[in-house]
């Protein structure tokens, strides 16, 4: 018996990204998860395990101090263990939600552990590439304390196309808050930030 249940929080990110192309998910992991993470993460950074970013696909990436500043660890889902699989395993739900709700084609993911130091930003851009147009949704969940404030900066801005003009939505990087938007049309952005901005972020890819 097939034993499909609607799932009230995936049907609003779903509906969000149908009428204007992004979604703000404020309980998609719980406090308890996100601390998880959290504390996973300080671990590796601290151990050195993170690189400097990089600007470009895999088979052609080189450093843009000048375009962003953020340090990254790749993340492998077959070597996920504790707070990482919890986060696969939650990632992997929502795919599976995804995939048989709307069809969506979800085939292919990637993830990485993000840490923006104080005083780095990351330039406006798009999430493709021109030899590379799989990805087909960005996430980002904000795994800062609990105590972040909105003057800390870090703002997400999203760019939407409204007509001939355009809006601008600035998004309080929040601890636990997952944002999720089309990769494909949405250019955007992070703002400086004034105390270190931790996250994992991510793409859901098609075939």
């Amino acid at each position: 018996m097939d034993d499909f249940q609607l799932n009230p929080l995936y049907e609003q990110v779903i509906n969000d990204l149908s009428q204007q192309q992004y979604s703000i998910a404020d309980h998609f992991f719980a406090a308890d998860e996100v601390a998880f993470l959290r504390k996973r993460l300080l671990q590796l950074y601290e151990e050195d395990q993170f690189k400097k970013s990089a600007i470009g696909n895999l088979s052609n990436e080189h450093v843009r101090a000048a375009v962003r500043g953020d340090f990254i660890l790749w993340l492998d889902e077959n070597q996920s263990e504790g707070a990482e699989k919890l986060y696969f395993d939650r990632i992997n739900d929502f795919v599976y939600y995804l995939n048989r709700t709307c069809y969506l084609g979800i085939q292919d993911k990637e993830f990485h552990y993000a840490v923006y130091p104080e005083g780095t930003f990351y330039k406006r851009h798009l999430d493709t590439f021109q030899n590379d147009t799989r990805r087909k949704l960005s996430m980002v969940c904000y795994l800062n304390d609990e105590n972040w404030e909105a003057d800390f900066g870090g703002e997400l801005t999203i760019y939407l196309k409204k007509g001939n003009e355009e809006e601008a939505v600035n998004i309080i990087p929040k601890s636990g808050r997952m944002v999720i938007f089309e990769s494909q049309l949405l250019e955007h952005e992070v703002k400086p930030v004034k105390q270190p901005r931790l996250s994992i972020t991510g793409w859901l890819k098609t075939r």
